[in-house]
């Protein structure tokens, strides 16, 4: 038994707007097919997507709050020139610079227009394949003890594993990394971005959910009531959602 990461789920008040944005960011096409907004390859919804890990924006009455986001997403750039053109298109759709501590460094941070966290990183050959989309990354205090979870947790693959970084990949070696990055700071406020994980066809779902229980994987109250999937937290309070297979 095992999950998959199939999207990266971010909280807006318009999910619509900021569904166009990333839609337009990524390259991808924006489709709502029900109550959310869901970001995906161009051609036609599918789901889930058998190679991207893509996004879902859900609607939420509250905006963002001044923290920090615990968990962002990293685009990839294949020269200098795409990583001029895209800041420059980033910033024409709304994104604007942000300050995270981040000091001289030779990416980008910006936020999309809902003040989301995400980076623009200069060509890098280990993201060369990895589609728009180079890395979902977390904050993390133990990136060890986040592996030692996540590589239970999920069917991907620990690429690296130091005291400051872990790293993970679908095993088909397709799609972006998730990575664990030792960060300052502890986790404070429910993070408005996080994965939904899916079990394979024909495993048993709740199966699934004891088994996040007993690596340490905590049950999450967020108000959701009665819904068909499953609010999870990590053991560093990392929330997360299992849903229910199709």
């Amino acid at each position: 038994m095992a999950l998959r990461p199939v999207q990266v789920n971010i909280k807006a008040v318009d999910d619509a707007a900021v569904g166009r944005f990333w839609a337009e960011a990524l390259g991808w096409s924006a489709y709502r097919p029900g109550g959310t907004t869901y970001v995906g390859p161009s051609g036609g919804l599918v789901w889930p997507h058998p190679a991207a890990v893509c996004v879902d924006v859900v609607p939420v009455p509250e905006p963002k709050s001044a923290t920090k986001n615990r968990v962002h997403l990293d685009l990839a750039t294949t020269s200098a020139a795409h990583r001029t053109e895209l800041i420059s298109r980033l910033r024409t759709l709304g994104a604007t610079p942000a300050d995270v501590g981040q000091g001289d460094v030779p990416w980008t941070v910006l936020a999309d227009p809902e003040g989301n966290e995400f980076c623009v990183l200069e060509p890098r050959e280990i993201y060369r394949d990895t589609g728009p989309i180079a890395a979902v990354v977390v904050d993390c205090a133990d990136p060890r003890a986040m592996a030692r979870f996540w590589d239970e947790a999920i069917d991907w693959t620990a690429h690296e594993v130091t005291d400051d970084q872990a790293s993970f990949r679908s095993a088909g070696g397709a799609g972006p990394y998730l990575e664990f990055l030792r960060t300052p700071g502890a986790k404070t406020v429910p993070d408005r971005v996080h994965l939904d994980l899916l079990p394979y066809p024909g495993d048993d779902k709740e199966a699934e959910v004891a088994r996040l229980r007993a690596l340490g994987a905590t049950d999450l109250d967020l108000g959701q009531g009665d819904v068909p999937w499953t609010c999870l937290a990590d053991p560093e309070g990392h929330e997360f959602c299992v849903l229910a297979p199709s």
